[in-house]
């Protein structure tokens, strides 16, 4: 696609492959999209330096069924793109398999259609929406930039002076954004961050670290055996298990990430569905797993092993359910910090891994009958993902947690809870603690267990959490190691805190605060760390945020 004009694209090129702006943003997400909307909105010069071709992460790569919480916390440019979403479905023409009245979604998006917002879309919509706003804004997005995380950050006093991609452009700008889902540019500015699951006793916090007891969901069956010959320990464990580990103790800290998966866009429509086959590569080995699972007990609910909310036009926004699913569990713990070409491999171990489970679960015989005859009804789209890995599957895979940064402000488990209260408000979060597993272990008991899932939103008396108010502190870094960068995705919060913030919605609204303040930096002329509450706050309240 060709590239819009824009004010930073027109913008003097002091040297060939240079580009200077005021703000530099790199990352593909929703949060990187805001950023960029914003900035130009304050009437500053802005680029995209997006590693991915597709613009939108996760919003447009099949997460459709938005984890919202509780709707009322998001406005500004959150809420901006969801009316969006039901201005888009508004034209009955964009119905091409299914009549609107025939649509009702489901899940915790249950009750949202025929209101001025919508929070349940197709890939393609959410995608034919943020490349509208590129043209309707002028944004100068970069497609397919990767930053050189070895040499391509320099830093001049305490500030980022520019960033170099493996392409040999260079950005320079006044104020920085890092909005990927990694933190690849906060990690190579020399910002402090950790990866995986603080100790409980790192922040006062309950859910964090070693979590056995809080294995309530999406636990295999009890009994399964884990190893290659039933009940011979000489004979090995099955891939992905990790053996008993006495010494560690519930509320340890560890540097394992909760799961990730492709969130699959499915149809059951024979005229647009591509069936499940096998991949290359196939290891059955990977599902033993499964079929012991299945053989001790069948699948509850439906008798499907995934959670298949239901999209317009007759597809879905498909994400792991049970014991055993799309979650690729322990096999990701290398991503955040692994180089280009270790991802591209843990990608393609994740993409095997998935198609193989789906052509397993539609065809293999030791799957029963049942089971095959309801999976083997849906495929991928052919109309979705044209740009992706082929056959109805996309680039992004979920990546639900990277690194995380630990900059002025920590959210943690209190912020959550409502028992501590960021004295500088932003942005909400909205949704419960939530980390799907981490790892797959054998147990006392000497069967395999699934551990690391935390699902937690009410207190002892059952009653929800509220919205609650998100830092400014939490997305720049801590004063003297960078001045000028803002970091809204991978931002300063603990494991479990993350993982009720780390909702969609919520990018695109922090993405807003990073657009407002660096504007607000560029005009100030003053570090990140040094914009002025009252100016900011104001100003994001005047273009809708909500702040508390």
């Amino acid at each position: 696609m060709a590239f819009i004009a824009s004010l930073a694209a027109s913008a003097a090129l002091s040297v060939a492959g240079a580009v200077d702006v005021d703000v530099v943003i790199y990352g593909s997400t929703p949060a990187a999209i805001s950023a960029a909307v914003q900035s130009r909105r304050m009437g500053h010069s802005a680029v995209v330096v997006s590693p991915e071709t597709r613009i939108g992460g996760l919003t447009t790569g099949g997460l459709g069924q938005t984890d919202i919480g509780n709707k009322s916390a998001f406005g500004g440019i959150a809420l901006e793109f969801y009316r969006a979403v039901a201005v888009y479905y508004s034209d009955r023409s964009r119905w091409t398999r299914q009549s609107p009245e025939s649509y009702f979604p489901d899940g915790q998006c249950a009750g949202t259609r025929n209101r001025e917002t919508m929070w349940t879309f197709e890939p393609s919509a959410a995608l034919s929406i943020l490349e509208g706003w590129e043209r309707r804004d002028g944004l100068d997005i970069r497609r397919g930039e990767l930053l050189d995380r070895e040499k391509g950050v320099v830093k001049n006093d305490g500030r980022i002076a520019a960033i170099r991609t493996l392409s040999g452009n260079e950005y320079r700008g006044k104020v920085f954004v890092d909005a990927t889902y990694e933190g690849d540019l906060m990690a190579a500015a020399g910002v402090s961050y950790t990866v995986g699951r603080e100790a409980n006793s790192t922040y006062g916090e309950t859910l964090n670290g070693n979590q056995p007891g809080q294995a309530k969901f999406h636990q295999l069956n009890a009994g399964v055996d884990p190893y290659v010959v039933k009940g011979d320990p000489s004979s090995g464990l099955l891939p992905g298990i990790e053996p008993p580990d006495p010494s560690f103790r519930p509320g340890d800290g560890d540097r394992r990430v909760q799961a990730y998966c492709f969130r699959m866009c499915l149809t059951d429509d024979p005229s647009n569905m591509i069936p499940f086959a096998k991949p290359a590569g196939y290891d059955e080995r990977e599902y033993e797993l499964l079929f012991r699972h299945l053989a001790i007990a069948p699948l509850d609910r439906d008798g499907m092993p995934w959670i298949n909310s239901k999209m317009p036009n007759r597809k879905t926004d498909t994400n792991n359910r049970t014991g055993f699913a799309t979650d690729f569990i322990g096999r990701n713990w290398r991503w955040p910090e692994a180089s280009y070409a270790e991802r591209e491999k843990i990608r393609a171990e994740h993409l095997r891994y998935q198609q193989g489970l789906m052509w397993t679960l539609a065809n293999h015989p030791r799957v029963p009958a049942t089971i095959r005859e309801r999976v083997s009804k849906w495929g991928t789209c052919r109309d979705e993902f044209a740009d992706g890995l082929g056959d109805g599957w996309q680039t992004q895979l979920y990546v639900r947690e990277g690194r995380r940064m630990v900059g002025e402000y920590v959210m943690t488990e209190a912020n959550c809870r409502g028992t501590a209260i960021a004295p500088r408000p932003v942005a909400m979060g909205a949704y419960n603690m939530d980390s799907h597993h981490v790892r797959r272990y054998v147990g006392e008991d000497g069967f395999v267990h699934n551990e690391g899932d935390v699902e937690v939103g009410t207190d002892k008396r059952g009653r929800r959490f509220p919205p609650y108010p998100i830092d400014y502190g939490a997305v720049v870094p801590k004063r003297g190691e960078c001045a000028n960068l803002v970091v809204p995705v991978c931002l300063s919060a603990s494991h479990i805190a993350f993982g009720s913030i780390r909702m969609e919605p919520v990018f695109f609204a922090l993405g807003q605060v990073a657009g407002t303040a660096a504007s607000l930096a560029c005009e100030g002329a003053c570090a990140v760390q040094d914009v002025d509450y009252a100016k900011l706050s104001s100003r994001l309240l005047a273009d809708g945020q909500v702040l508390r």
